[in-house]
């Protein structure tokens, strides 16, 4: 980045609990089209407001980055809910070399600091370490590139396990819905006539990720927000392990969405093959397809197929 000057915005903090300029630039990696604030250039921004992150690792790795980023004396203010990591944050700022102010409003606690004119060799070591552990990393026990953040980010989850398990072969041109790494749409990939996968999801970390781990020409990634492909349809196929949680709480209607943008994409006569919780009532939105199957349930999950 420029040596401009920028005031950063990290997420989507409540109006009332801070103070953004309207020229702020956005820096979450959960906002398709955000800048990326790791190549923010150091000592650059005037201040940032950060919606924390729930994650310890992604948390202080996102703290570390806004501090690294920030001009001598320029103000960071950081909240989140008391039980998503809103109590840490002081102390994790303070382990970086800050001094930090808590106050509690609207179910939030906000954290404020400056960045120090200069840190000290442990406050800059306690950074480093935090900037290490939250990175994109190698996940040895995936043989798979993969960052702390991203769902799921160290292991298979029951459900994608459950819908690998039961996946046919497919044909043509098809869309993986909140692709995350990309460990649907390698196995997908194994059929040779697959022409081309879309993948798709909302978080940079899971896009940046999925490039290193699909070297396949028929990939194209996409950084973008799945109820918003406008210029997505015709597919033969669509595969999908669609998130509930929205900002850390439970949000049926989002993966409802996801089920009727599935529908909206495919060609008619195309499948949808997803996996849900078992208590995600699924069955009402699935209503849109001319067919549905149960094809297995295990574990707290269920598999659909779907026709259109």
């Amino acid at each position: 980045m420029s040596s401009e000057t920028l005031f950063g915005l990290f997420g989507a903090p409540l109006p009332e609990l801070a103070t953004v300029p309207a020229d702020a630039v956005q820096l979450s990696p959960l906002m398709p089209g955000a800048r990326v604030l790791e190549d923010v250039a150091e000592a650059s921004l005037t201040g940032l407001v950060m919606t924390a992150p729930p994650g310890t690792l992604e948390r202080r790795y996102a703290l570390a980055l806004g501090l690294r980023a920030l001009k001598p004396g320029a103000a960071l203010t950081a909240m989140a809910p008391k039980e998503k990591g809103g109590n840490r944050i002081a102390n994790e700022l303070e382990s970086f070399g800050c001094d930090a102010q808590t106050e509690s409003r609207r179910h939030q606690r906000i954290t404020k600091t400056v960045r120090p004119e200069s840190l000290s060799a442990e406050a800059e070591a306690a950074i480093a370490s935090a900037l290490a552990a939250g990175g994109p990393c190698f996940v040895e026990n995936l043989s798979l590139w993969s960052q702390p953040g991203v769902f799921s980010w160290d292991r298979i989850d029951p459900g994608t396990a459950l819908l690998l398990s039961v996946l046919p072969s497919f044909a043509g041109r098809g869309a993986d819905l909140g692709c995350g790494i990309g460990v649907i749409a390698r196995a997908v990939l194994a059929s040779a006539s697959v022409s081309r996968i879309e993948l798709i999801d909302i978080d940079r970390r899971a896009i940046t990720a999925a490039r290193q781990n699909i070297t396949d020409s028929r990939a194209a990634f996409h950084w973008a927000d799945v109820r918003r492909l406008s210029d997505m349809d015709n597919l033969d196929f669509v595969v999908m392990n669609p998130p509930f949680h929205d900002g850390g709480l439970e949000d049926r209607a989002l993966g409802a969405s996801f089920v009727r943008e599935c529908h909206r994409i495919l060609r008619a006569g195309g499948t949808a093959w997803l996996v849900a919780n078992r208590h995600l009532p699924y069955e009402s939105v699935l209503s849109v397809f001319s067919q549905t199957g149960l094809r297995a349930e295990r574990d707290g999950y269920k598999v659909y197929e779907a026709t259109k």
